[in-house]
């Protein structure tokens, strides 16, 4: 029970505070204080977790190098392994995550990645359980690396990170066929560039064939938080059959977004059949009208996606020319692999996320509730 005690407030004088006070009893700008309180706390404790991860995954490592120095020295087996984890366990019986499983996937850990100097600066900033999604979907470190830094930078989820692995994502980024180079300055086509892909795939959709535009657009609103996954980090929706009026006719834009890292806006058209000429020539027309209409000063150009079922390469290079407009084309496929995670977070974990990971509850379900 919370006591009536005497103080001084913020102007020195002596009052009488009882209890929690009302925020109406508050100064005009303490909701503010209050708010970068809260930031502050929540950062401090987000960077303490994450050290602490970091701390553990390089113990792993080691422990997996100490293992590994020992079996090609010595010729340990696997009976010295489990008898490791009986004694870990023994000593400390509270601690989870030394299992003789995860011993065994501290040694694969070490084997994947000798040189500790990349375990140190990249794998050792994303969680265990995403590591054990690169050892075992991946074959070659280079591979491995490339997932674990786009997972470092956008924060993805282990399931975020295998459908982007199922996916081939490092077969389809910077794979767009485009103008980016000849209508974007050199930075802002880089970007673009590491940005689109292609194919985009959308595997979300099921297996009924596709064959009108309006479907394609009504399935990927339908499924918006799946498309925007796939999309990519930074792409906003803004809105579906954008209507535009030009000379007393009325048009409507398929999708419109906005992306947050390019500071502008893109239009995306959808087609169900193949390229043709003049689908380039009316994307080229939206992204004018856009331009004009909802471009901002402090916006960069307008760019264009147009997604086919299918197009030749060469006639999509010979679209592109004379455009000044940045315009990408790329195809889009109903793929069928693993379904999507219903949890599509792609952002950093939570704080409880972290917790749950350090506590070694998903590093290996069954081997700990031996």
């Amino acid at each position: 029970m919370n006591k009536d005690r005497k103080g001084r407030g913020i102007d020195g004088k002596e009052v009488l505070f009882t209890g929690k006070a009302s925020k109406n009893q508050m100064p005009k700008n303490y909701s503010e204080f209050l708010i970068k309180i809260k930031e502050q706390i929540q950062s401090t404790r987000i960077r303490a977790i994450l050290k602490a991860n970091k701390d553990l995954i390089l113990l792993y490592w080691d422990i997996g190098n100490q293992i590994l120095e020992k079996q090609e020295a010595e010729g340990w087996g696997a009976k010295v392994i489990d008898r490791l984890s009986y004694d870990i366990k023994d000593t400390f019986p509270n601690l989870k995550g030394f299992s003789p499983r995860n011993l065994k996937y501290m040694r694969a850990f070490a084997v994947a990645w000798k040189d500790k100097e990349i375990v140190q600066r990249i794998i050792a900033q994303i969680p265990w359980s995403s590591i054990l999604v690169l050892m075992d979907k991946l074959k070659d470190e280079k591979s491995r690396n490339w997932y674990a830094q786009k997972t470092l930078e956008f924060g993805w989820s282990k399931n975020i990170l295998a459908v982007q692995i199922e996916t081939k994502l490092i077969e389809r980024e910077g794979k767009l066929e485009n103008n980016f180079e000849t209508s974007l300055p050199p930075l802002e086509s880089d970007m673009a560039n590491r940005i689109f892909k292609d194919p985009y795939i959308f595997d979300f959709l099921g297996n009924d064939e596709i064959k009108l535009e309006k479907e394609l657009e009504n399935a990927l609103v339908k499924h918006l938080e799946k498309f925007l996954l796939e999309l990519g980090e930074g792409f906003a929706f803004v809105g579906r059959r954008v209507h535009l009026e030009l000379g007393g006719k009325d048009f409507y834009l398929d999708l419109l977004f906005y992306h947050l890292q390019l500071r502008c806006y893109v239009v995306i058209e959808l087609k169900a059949g193949e390229l043709k000429p003049g689908q380039v020539s009316q994307l080229n027309m939206y992204m004018n009208v856009v331009d004009d209409a909802l471009r901002h000063s402090s916006d960069q150009k307008t760019i264009g996606l147009l997604l086919v079922k299918q197009k030749n390469k060469v006639v999509a290079e010979y679209c592109l020319k004379g455009f000044n407009n940045p315009i990408g084309i790329a195809e889009w496929e109903q793929q069928i692999t693993k379904s999507l995670p219903e949890n599509l977070k792609s952002k950093l974990p939570s704080i409880e996320d972290i917790e749950r990971e350090l506590s070694g509850i998903d590093i290996i379900k069954d081997e700990e509730n031996k």
